[in-house]
């Protein structure tokens, strides 16, 4: 393995469940660290989702859209079995594909090749009967209303609530402030608005000489970066853990360590 970051310093804002790829990555290219959550992901407690979950047992579901790896999880812990899930499956992206697999032992029945929710309703066939889709609490309507157009019943329940961040580790911050960080990965628009959300709250202050290369995950992370007053350096293509880091290389690949 080239140790294509060594000497740089790079912040990763995803929830603290899911950094550990993304850190061993980045640790194997020879970047020091700093895990900064912006976000928290917290099961949501519903009627909605219970019932959302009983339907899909009993089979009284066509498809369920899972957008992300925690939708995955909260199916794992609230159902009794993988074969409670009797529906087609469409997700988005490799890291949910992975986490459905890995859990169900079955593949996915639909994947968009880009990992955007306009690319899976794009993707998602015509029809008629009742799709579950599992989101975020924070998540646009925009999925929903594309599959209705497609012929679809949509039923949107929240499978998780999303806390952002009021400040940052202590490491983090110090770092941020000294000028000392090369680049801030975001894997996600929420991700985006935490790290807004907890600077706000700690008057964080970047140096404006050299601030850090900001570096999203796909365009629609880039476009809440962009929305925030965060100028994206690189945008991932593919979507994914490989992809962000190929980005990160190639946004730090004519600057020195800060």
């Amino acid at each position: 393995m080239k140790r294509t970051l060594a000497g740089r310093t790079i912040v990763v804002t995803r929830p603290a469940e899911q950094a550990a790829p993304l850190v061993r990555e980045l640790e194997r290219r020879g970047a020091r660290v700093l895990v900064a959550p912006t976000i928290r992901l917290k099961p949501a407690r519903s009627a909605a989702l219970t019932t959302g979950l009983k339907e899909l047992a009993a089979g009284r579901f066509d498809w369920i859209t899972l957008t992300s790896a925690a939708t995955v999880d909260v199916l794992r812990e609230r159902l009794s079995s993988p074969r409670d899930v009797r529906t087609k499956v469409a997700v988005i992206g490799e890291g949910t594909a992975a986490a459905f697999r890995g859990w169900s032992g079955q593949d996915p029945d639909l994947q968009p090749t880009t990992f955007t929710t306009s690319a899976l309703a794009r993707a998602f066939p015509r029809g008629s009967g009742r799709v579950l889709c599992a989101r975020a609490d924070i998540a646009p309507e925009g999925l929903e209303d594309a599959l209705a157009g497609k012929g679809w019943e949509t039923v949107r329940v929240d499978a998780y609530r999303t806390v952002f961040a009021t400040s940052l580790p202590r490491e983090a911050r110090a770092a941020l402030e000294s000028g000392l960080v090369d680049a801030v990965t975001f894997t996600s628009a929420s991700t985006v608005r935490g790290f807004v959300n907890a600077r706000a709250g700690e008057t964080i202050s970047v140096p404006s000489g050299a601030p850090p290369k900001v570096v999203c995950i796909g365009p629609v992370t880039a476009r809440a970066a962009r929305d925030a007053g965060l100028r994206p350096a690189s945008v991932a293509k593919p979507h994914t853990v490989e992809g962000l880091i190929a980005a990160l290389e190639r946004a730090l690949a004519s600057s020195g360590p800060a």
